[in-house]
């Protein structure tokens, strides 16, 4: 089992910016992918980043390219998603996952994650 545990989220400003942190208890997390995903209210759970066991390879969702950056920490069984240039439609409950995979690569699809955080809200003021 591994529990994640979500923080740093808040109130912010548009153009600002802010950092999660997602820490990892249980079974050892350096062979995990990890993703970060948010719901907004009345939409469905969409992906924003994803990053491989490694940390050698980041994916992202075309909206917040350029403008969240996915890291991670093994040493400290945690997972940052920085975000900048904040608009309100970032508005909305962030999520981060663990999926097993011990490769270089990590998914996109939210069904692949095995476990998953209890959510942090970020609301983006005008």
């Amino acid at each position: 089992q591994v529990q994640l545990v979500e923080s740093g989220g808040g109130l912010g400003q548009a153009g600002g910016s802010l950092r999660l942190s997602c820490a990892a208890s249980g079974r050892t997390c350096s062979r995990y992918a990890m993703g970060w995903f948010r719901q907004a209210p009345g939409k469905e759970r969409e992906f924003l980043a994803a990053i491989s066991w490694n940390g050698g390879n980041t994916y992202y969702a075309d909206s917040v390219k350029g403008r969240f950056t996915i890291s991670r920490d093994n040493a400290k069984n945690t997972v940052y998603l920085q975000m900048n240039s904040l608009k309100p439609e970032d508005t909305a409950v962030y999520y981060c996952a663990a999926d097993y995979a011990p490769w270089m690569t990590a998914t996109m699809t939210q069904e692949d994650y095995d476990y998953w955080g209890q959510g942090t809200q970020v609301t983006v003021s005008s």
